[in-house]
C-alpha cells in the first residue's frame, strides 16, 4: 500500500480507500461486508469511507461491526453529515448545529469509535448560513469527536468561504469528496484549482465511473445480469445517462491501453485518477473480497504522458467536464 497526505495536514491515508457506499447494509450480507472489510485489511487498506445516510445508517454499523477488533490508532475512518436519516422530520437533514450535533453523535454511537478522523459535509446547505455550520464543526474537533473536518461535492467559491472561516475558528479543512473519472471530470476547472491553492486535497468517489470503465457494459448490449447497470437499487438509474452507445463504444478504446500495461480496465482507471497530484486517494467499493484484491494492483501501475495522451484520444470526445456541474442542492430533499 502508499501513502499521501491529506491536504496540507499531517493525516496520511491509504491511496486506495474502501467505501460502503452501496453495499453494507444493502447489497450484501453482513458476513460478505466483514469479508471484505477484512480484505481491505490485509492487503494494507487503512482508510475507511462511510455516512449516515448510507443505508439509512446500517452502513455505519456494519463498519463498525467490522473494524471492531482493529487498533483504532492504525485507522483513518471518515463519515458525513447533511442528508436525512430516520424518520426525515424537518431537522433531520442539512448542516445546522442542531442536525450536526446529532448526526455526529449518531455516527460514533453506529461506528462504536470515540472519535473520527475525517467529518465531511455530504453537500453545501443552502439554507443555513455557512457560519453556522462552520461553527459547529469546529466545537466538534475542539471536543475531540472529529480530527479533521471536509467537503463533498462542494464547489469552488464554498470551498473557498469555508475555508477562510475554518482558519478564524482555528480548525483545519483539509479535503473534498468529488465525484472523479476518466469520463466525469468537472472538477478540473475550478474545484481542483482551488483546493491546490488551499492546501485541500481531493478523496474521489467512482473512479470507475460506476463500474462503466471496467469495460463489462458492451455497445448494443444488455448490461450483464447482477451488475450495476442492470440493478435498479443499485445505481442503475443514475448511470442510465453514461450508458449510451457512445460512450460505451469509446470506453472500449482504452482496452488495448490496459492491455499493453498488463492491467485490467478497472486498474487503468484507478491508476488515471491518482495520476493527478491533487487526489490522495480513491474510494473504491466492493461485494466480493477478490475485487480489492485487483483494484489494489492499481498502484503497480504508473501511466506517462504518452498513456494519458491515449487516454483523451480514444475518450476525450464522450468525457464531461462543465463546472457548473458540480453539485449543489437548490433546496433540501422533501
Amino acid at each position: 500500500m502508499k501513502f499521501r497526505y491529506l491536504g496540507h495536514s499531517g493525516l496520511k491515508i491509504s491511496e486506495i480507500i474502501y467505501g460502503n457506499w452501496l453495499t453494507h447494509g444493502s447489497q450484501v450480507e453482513n458476513e460478505t461486508a466483514h469479508a471484505c472489510v477484512k480484505e481491505a485489511l490485509a492487503q494494507g487498506i487503512t482508510s475507511f469511507d462511510t455516512a449516515d445516510t448510507y443505508a439509512n445508517t446500517k452502513a455505519e454499523s456494519v463498519l463498525g461491526e467490522a473494524l471492531k477488533n482493529e487498533r483504532r490508532e492504525s485507522l483513518e475512518v471518515f463519515t458525513k453529515v447533511y442528508w436525512p436519516t430516520g424518520p426525515k422530520g424537518h431537522n433531520d437533514t442539512g448542516l445546522s448545529r442542531k442536525h450536526i450535533m446529532e448526526s455526529i453523535n449518531g455516527s460514533l454511537q453506529r461506528l462504536d469509535m470515540d472519535y473520527v478522523d475525517l467529518y465531511q459535509a455530504h453537500r453545501f446547505d443552502v439554507e443555513t448560513p455557512l457560519e453556522e455550520t462552520m461553527q459547529a464543526f469546529a466545537d466538534i474537533v475542539r471536543a475531540g469527536k472529529a480530527l479533521y473536518i471536509g467537503v463533498s461535492e462542494w464547489p469552488a467559491d464554498k470551498i473557498r468561504e469555508a475555508h477562510a472561516m475554518a482558519a478564524q475558528l482555528g480548525f483545519q479543512l483539509i479535503s473534498s469528496q468529488p465525484q472523479y473519472s476518466m469520463l466525469w471530470r468537472v472538477i478540473e476547472a475550478e474545484v481542483v484549482p482551488a483546493c491546490e491553492d488551499l492546501g485541500l486535497s481531493q478523496i474521489v468517489w467512482s473512479p470507475m465511473a460506476g463500474g462503466i470503465l471496467t469495460g463489462k457494459y458492451l455497445p448494443g448490449q444488455q448490461a450483464p445480469e447482477g451488475s450495476r447497470g442492470a440493478d435498479e437499487k443499485g445505481g442503475a438509474r443514475s448511470m442510465a445517462s453514461k450508458m449510451t452507445d457512445e460512450v460505451l463504444t469509446a470506453v472500449q478504446k482504452l482496452r488495448p491501453i490496459a492491455d499493453g500495461l498488463g492491467a485490467t480496465m478497472g486498474q487503468l482507471a484507478i491508476a488515471w485518477v491518482l495520476s493527478n497530484p491533487n487526489v490522495a486517494g480513491a474510494l473504491v467499493g466492493a461485494s466480493r473480497p477478490e475485487q480489492i484484491v485487483e483494484n489494489v494492483k492499481a498502484l503497480d501501475l504508473t501511466l506517462d504522458q504518452a498513456t494519458l495522451g491515449a487516454i483523451d484520444a480514444a475518450i476525450g470526445h464522450v468525457v464531461t467536464d462543465d463546472p457548473s456541474l458540480v453539485s449543489v442542492p437548490e433546496g433540501r430533499p422533501a
